[in-house]
């Protein structure tokens, strides 16, 4: 059973299996959102994104910014992602054509980050999470 739907733009559907969603400034005690601070951040969840799954490839949906205080301090300007980060499993059917749609689907797991405490479904999701190439990035593989 699936949490979600979603239509990519492609046309192509695919369904949310698990969801792993965190504060993405939790447990800051110092500091200040900044470019240094962030990048950390998105390559942390990138790995936890592939210790949890570690059979499926890992896709990264960039990250909007945004820049609420152009003053700089030690590290740069103040640079905020949105509040929530997420790591998806997401499923759909096979990508190769030829491999046997009863034995096979295709997944891929998708680290993005959303504003708000929602699980991604139908057409409200982010366009550039529904531009995922899905064709290119996820993997094949027998039931």
């Amino acid at each position: 059973m699936s949490l979600s739907h979603i239509t990519l733009s492609s046309g192509r559907s695919i369904e949310l299996t698990e969801l792993r969603m965190s504060s993405t400034y939790g447990g800051m005690l110092e500091g200040y959102p900044c470019k240094p601070v962030n990048d950390m951040k998105v390559r942390v969840l990138q790995r936890q994104a592939e210790r949890a799954f570690p059979s499926t490839p890992v896709h990264l949906v960039p990250p909007s910014h945004e820049y609420p205080d152009l003053t700089a301090g030690a590290f740069g300007p103040v640079e905020v992602l949105p509040s929530v980060a997420c790591i998806g499993a997401f499923r759909s059917t096979a990508v190769a054509p030829e491999l046997d749609p009863v034995l096979y689907r295709s997944a891929l797991t998708v680290v993005w980050f959303q504003t708000v405490l929602d699980v991604p479904s139908g057409e409200d999701t982010d366009l550039a999470f529904r531009s995922i190439c899905w064709e290119q990035l996820a993997q094949d593989y027998e039931l």
